[in-house]
């Protein structure tokens, strides 16, 4: 009677090291004994292995993203009060959230309301749902980025620093149109909407409406332009919440 060939433990895990296989390096053991016995067939005894391999990168891969992310702590969908802001669609809003369509063509959304209508809650709860199903996002005030990119014009890596961007497939920008800016800080808003135009998605809040915009930014002619880019492929939606505030 032939007997198993005696596996050499710790030459298979330098092996599964070499190969960047860290969880079927842990858990091959347990499994071969179960598959022994159980008497699986070697491919379901394979599979097995790679099911939970890729598992475990999709966790970690998931789990660097929402740390690159810089989403606000709390804000997701299970605690959004859609029946407090009506004129946001529920249905729309988790379609929104499978990312397919709209971020692959670079169309942008935007939120406009009122202190308090639960546009940065919802932006952020989105943010998390598409970083869950496999997107990159980030989340930061509109006020914080323009610092950023405006160190990176006087150090003369601007378009280096718009396109490190690019690896996000969606940049949520809170509180765009919050306070006013000089032509400095307009003129590196303009050039990162038109360096993502078409091509990678943005998602603004704002509590002033288009109309208003030329009272914050005080070139006229760079604001429309900027806007026309904005709006070419986008879905604009109101957060006007009836009770308490939600952001």
């Amino acid at each position: 009677m032939s007997t198993a060939p005696m596996i050499d433990a710790q030459r298979l895990g330098l092996m599964l090291n070499e190969l960047r296989l860290p969880t079927i390096k842990h858990i091959w053991g347990d499994f071969a004994a179960q598959a022994d016995k159980e008497g699986w067939p070697a491919s379901r005894f394979l599979a097995a292995l790679a099911e939970h391999e890729l598992a475990e990168r999709d966790r970690r891969r998931i789990g660097r993203h929402l740390a690159e992310a810089h989403l606000p702590a709390g804000k997701t969908l299970d605690c959004f009060a859609f029946e407090a802001v009506p004129m946001i669609s529920k249905a729309q809003v988790m379609a929104l959230c499978a990312g397919d369509g709209w971020l692959d063509q670079g169309s942008n959304l935007i939120l406009f309301g009122p202190p308090g209508g639960g546009k940065s809650h919802l932006a952020a709860a989105i943010g998390l749902a598409l970083v869950e199903n496999g997107w990159r996002a980030l989340f930061t005030r509109t006020s914080d980025l323009v610092q950023r990119l405006q160190v990176a014009r006087r150090e003369l890596t601007l378009e280096s620093a718009i396109a490190k961007l690019d690896k996000y497939h969606l940049l949520i920008l809170d509180d765009f149109a919050y306070v006013s800016r000089d032509q400095a800080e307009t003129s590196v808003l303009f050039e990162l909407i038109s360096a993502r135009y078409e091509r990678r998605s943005l998602l603004i809040t704002a509590n002033q409406p288009f109309g208003e915009w030329n009272r914050v930014f005080p070139d006229p002619a760079m604001t429309l332009a900027a806007v026309d880019r904005l709006v070419h492929h986008a879905t604009i939606s109101h957060c006007l919440a009836r009770n308490a505030p939600l952001n």
